[in-house]
């Protein structure tokens, strides 16, 4: 497996990547409001096969997969839901620690009728992603997690000293009064900032999440996603503890330009059977900068 992955991360170092636009899913996907845990998500369904759930993080939306979940929906079953109180989905008062949301998202599972399913995750996704896996861990088969690390977990304490992640505590009643009516201008500075070349996240892309971002509640909650950490922390500490390390096959893939080689080091701590890989030529959006070698990794991953 460690051959193969760098044989693909090597091809992929040959093309160049192209600015992704975000593009509809394909007329094969319904979408659906799915009852769980005490709220509603925003799910799209589409594809056939054994099935595999996607999770996006803060700056995105499920909408993130929709060039991954084309290519992986002519074998697999996608199911992409919008986090609470993102996207489209329900915006809950609470609720919003990664071990409360991995119970929404095993819930949408039971809702398909999904007893088990692969994980892609990204950024927030993937602290959703590690709660699902160690609480469930019957339910994964398979893990591909990119580019964020894991809240109190290995190296945490250092990496949230990163100035780059001055926004994990930036919050409250008057930060609101700040950011409302000028989503735009904030999220600009994560696109901008956390990539390798902020031309890769064209107009529309940056038109499309930052109004998904105004709508009413959203911003607050997204808040909310970083507000939990410090909660995550304890629980991740407790679920590693007392479960010990996720024995599922995991694809850690860190961008050249944000986590690389880290992104495995980081997983390591909490999983048993990593397999580390570069998304080349990115930054922290892999979809939106290089989403052909995401596709080709992730991919080759699933289809083992």
């Amino acid at each position: 497996m460690h051959r193969s992955i760098f044989t693909a991360a090597f091809l992929a170092l040959l093309v160049a990547p192209l600015a992704a636009r975000v593009v509809p899913f394909g007329p094969s996907f319904r979408t659906q409001m799915v009852e769980t845990n005490g709220t509603k998500l925003y799910v799209r369904v589409g594809g056939k096969g054994p099935a595999v759930v996607m999770l996006h993080g803060f700056g995105d939306t499920g909408d993130m997969w929709a060039p991954l979940a084309a290519e992986l929906a002519k074998d697999h079953t996608i199911i992409v839901p919008d986090l609470r109180g993102m996207g489209l989905s329900e915006h809950p008062d609470g609720g919003y620690t990664k071990k409360n949301q991995a119970a929404d998202i095993a819930g949408v599972m039971d809702a398909l009728k999904v007893d088990k399913a692969a994980l892609v995750t990204h950024d927030i996704g993937d602290m959703v992603g590690y709660a699902l896996a160690a609480q469930y861990p019957a339910r994964i088969t398979r893990w591909a997690v990119i580019d964020a690390p894991l809240p109190g977990i290995g190296n945490w304490n250092t990496i949230i000293l990163s100035p780059l992640l001055w926004h994990f505590n930036f919050r409250g009643p008057d930060v609101e009064r700040l950011v409302k009516g000028r989503e735009r201008i904030y999220l600009d500075r994560f696109w901008n900032e956390l990539s390798a070349d902020p031309k890769l996240i064209d107009e529309g892309t940056r038109e499309h999440y930052a109004a998904l971002y105004a709508r009413p509640h959203a911003m607050h909650d997204a808040f909310e996603q970083f507000a939990a950490f410090s909660q995550d922390a304890i629980d991740n500490k407790a679920l590693l503890a007392q479960k010990g390390k996720i024995g599922m096959p995991v694809l850690a893939l860190g961008a050249e330009k944000s986590f690389g080689t880290g992104e495995a080091d980081e997983l390591r701590f909490v999983a048993s059977e990593v397999t580390g890989g570069v998304i080349p030529n990115s930054g922290h959006w892999i979809m939106e900068e290089n989403p052909q070698a995401t596709i080709t990794l992730v991919a080759q991953f699933l289809r083992k």
